[in-house]
């Protein structure tokens, strides 16, 4: 049988974990974001805290790890724990949708399973404004540090998006809707991912 399956790319500051979350406890089914990471990490002697290190980015081809981020530990520094980490989150993607009906936000998950058929992409975004604001309470953080980090999460995003489907992040031919969630409540996009996943 077909597991049901609802993927959701965003933008940062777009809640759009939040809305998977919240459509996951409506449907009593589990959301699977940086929980990955710790699934992954069963796979592999890399320890979880570095590999929480790379998420979601990748490294830039003219640069060596410790150049992107100081924080690990100097045995990878020099390596690709970054395509380790994908690759290994790629395989526990498919495992879990084998398995079970559920929500992935982000890690290139829309790519991963994009040969099921039972699988529906979504990608939320938001006008920079709303989303400096969502960040700046959030984090509470100034308007110049919100818009800094806004650019930098987004960014890294995209490039680690681009780098391992080939696609870009930003195209919405990637995806089966792409919602603006400056203009519906949380409750009104619920509704209508709750509509499609039904659908399935």
């Amino acid at each position: 049988m077909n597991k049901k399956i609802i993927t959701i790319g965003r933008q940062f500051g777009s809640n759009g974990r939040l809305i998977g979350r919240e459509l996951a406890n409506r449907l009593e089914i589990n959301c699977y974001d940086k929980g990955l990471i710790k699934l992954a990490a069963e796979h592999t002697d890399i320890p979880y805290e570095q590999l929480k290190l790379v998420d979601e980015k990748k490294e830039k081809p003219w640069q060596y790890q410790v150049d992107v981020d100081d924080q690990l530990d100097r045995q990878y520094r020099y390596g690709h724990i970054d395509e380790v980490l994908f690759n290994l989150q790629s395989q526990v993607i498919r495992d879990l949708a084998s398995k079970e009906d559920c929500i992935f936000v982000g890690r290139c998950a829309d790519y991963v399973l994009k040969d099921e058929n039972h699988c529906k992409n979504i990608y939320l975004f938001a006008p920079i404004d709303v989303r400096i604001k969502t960040i700046m309470e959030r984090y509470n953080l100034s308007e110049k540090k919100a818009q800094s980090l806004i650019k930098k999460v987004d960014k890294d995003r995209s490039y680690y998006y681009n780098f391992y489907t080939d696609k870009d992040w930003h195209d919405i031919k990637n995806y089966h809707l792409s919602i603006d969630t400056s203009v519906f409540t949380i409750e009104e996009i619920v509704d209508l991912l709750e509509f499609i996943y039904n659908h399935l």
